[in-house]
């Protein structure tokens, strides 16, 4: 419409709807222009749209400075993996087996008592034998038989007991006389000497006075003949039947017996007390029959504490013995052994002495771990690391190659520190176990607080 002075101020309206968008923009900037206008004459809405601002601006801080404590927070109290442990058992050493030590062309035998736990329910048997089986001349091991038997008819109460008193005849004194010609070893038995029956036995034995065994047996049965029936009697009753007695001193070849009866004889001989005496004493001095040694020369040597040698001639030296062997086990070994058929009696000694010596070494300790030796390392995401170490020495006594059996037990410590004990190994072999700790060699430190803030992903959520 026209003014006053005939021009108008026309605000033209679109006239097409593409033009209404441009048309609201100009109005929008006109409507702030206006604002903008009032602000700057009203300071008090201009101060009120600051603080506004500020406001909006400092809540965004701070849901900023929220979030990012929450994950320092949250990383630096979250929990980590614990330490990954490896470990590895310790090998059981091996050990060679032990050679025991036997005669060529004898026949040996081998019993131990003490010792089933080590070598075996067998030991107490026939733990160890060579050559053959059948039966062999025993010579004046027969003694031990006619000792046993004549014990056996007249009992002696103990040990010291001197049991009854025997006067010797002409009779028997002829009997020095006629085993002298056989070439028997004897010992004098002057006529109308009087002799106990404990001190006759040792005449018998120590030196193996032939003319003792027979005036002996003969004087307890009444003759030979009732000897030798009662000596089958008792070979029977204790199941020996691979034994054969003809006469009570040895000097007959016939008269025989095989390694598994002998050790059956030897264990018998031992666990009567007269005879395990007797057979023990090196020497003694009898009234009529003078001073008298024992024909067993290794009594004493290598733990050999009986029982009776026996010889026939060149390659019939034998040897029933008993030995105490001191291995180093809670007991000593009670070992019973027999050589039949040896070469020479030096054969026979020294063949004895080194079974006897490869029995004993046979026993041994063997070394199983050193201290400080490394069976498993512990390791961290952030780099800590420690080992897993054998905290002391440990060795395990045993018999020769025994398997050793080992095995370990690791724990999970509360703290993983320097020498924390975390488990035990533990080696068997036979009856003996041996167990020693496993400690911490290191320590793991905790993860610094810059690993726990860069590294998320390790961290428990």
């Amino acid at each position: 419409m026209p003014d006053a002075t005939g021009e108008g101020t026309s605000m033209t309206a679109p006239n097409l709807p593409s033009d209404a968008l441009s048309d609201f923009a100009e109005l929008m900037a006109q409507e702030q222009d206006l604002t903008g206008r009032r602000d700057r004459i009203d300071p008090e809405k201009r101060r009120a749209r600051r603080r506004r601002g500020l406001i909006v601006t400092a809540v965004c801080l701070i849901l900023l400075l929220a979030a990012c404590g929450g994950y320092v927070w949250w990383a630096l109290t979250a929990t980590v993996a614990p330490p990954e442990v490896t470990t590895q058992t310790p090998q059981a050493p091996s050990v060679e087996a032990a050679a025991i030590t036997a005669a060529p062309g004898a026949a040996s035998a081998i019993s131990i008592s003490g010792a089933d736990a080590y070598l075996g329910e067998g030991a107490s048997g026939i733990w160890s034998s060579s050559g053959a089986g059948d039966p062999r001349p025993i010579a004046s091991i027969t003694k031990l038989i006619t000792a046993l038997v004549i014990l056996d008819a007249v009992p002696l109460a103990s040990a010291d007991d001197p049991g009854p008193t025997i006067t010797f005849t002409e009779a028997d004194h002829d009997l020095y006389d006629r085993y002298y010609v056989q070439g028997a070893t004897i010992a004098p038995m002057p006529t109308g000497t009087s002799m106990s029956l404990h001190d006759a036995l040792a005449a018998m034995l120590i030196p193996s006075a032939s003319n003792y065994a027979e005036a002996l047996s003969s004087r307890i049965f009444g003759s030979q003949d009732a000897f030798l029936s009662a000596t089958r009697t008792w070979l029977s009753a204790h199941g020996l039947t691979g034994t054969t007695i003809t006469e009570p001193t040895g000097i007959s070849p016939r008269n025989t017996s095989t390694p598994t009866d002998l050790l059956t004889i030897g264990k018998l001989a031992a666990a009567q007390p007269t005879i395990a005496q007797i057979v023990a004493t090196s020497s003694i001095s009898l009234p009529g029959a003078g001073q008298l040694h024992n024909t067993n020369g290794l009594l004493g040597t290598a733990g050999i504490t009986g029982l009776k040698t026996g010889t026939l001639g060149q390659g019939t030296y034998s040897l029933l013995y008993t030995a105490t062997l001191h291995v180093g086990a809670a007991e000593p070994l009670a070992v019973t052994g027999v050589l039949l058929g040896g070469a020479s009696r030096e054969s026979v000694n020294t063949t004895v002495i080194a079974t006897l010596d490869s029995i004993r070494a046979g026993f041994h300790e063997v070394p199983l771990a050193s201290s400080g030796q490394e069976v498993g390392a512990i390791s961290t995401p952030w780099g800590s690391t420690a080992q897993l170490v054998i905290d002391e020495d440990a060795s395990i006594f045993t018999w020769s190659d025994t398997p050793i059996e080992v095995s370990m037990q690791i724990e999970t410590p509360a703290t993983y520190r320097d020498g924390s004990v975390v488990g035990s190994v533990t080696w068997t072999a036979g009856p003996n176990t041996v167990t020693t700790p496993v400690t911490i060699q290191g320590q793991i430190d905790q993860p610094s607080e810059w690993w726990r803030l860069t590294h998320p992903s390790e961290l428990s959520r």
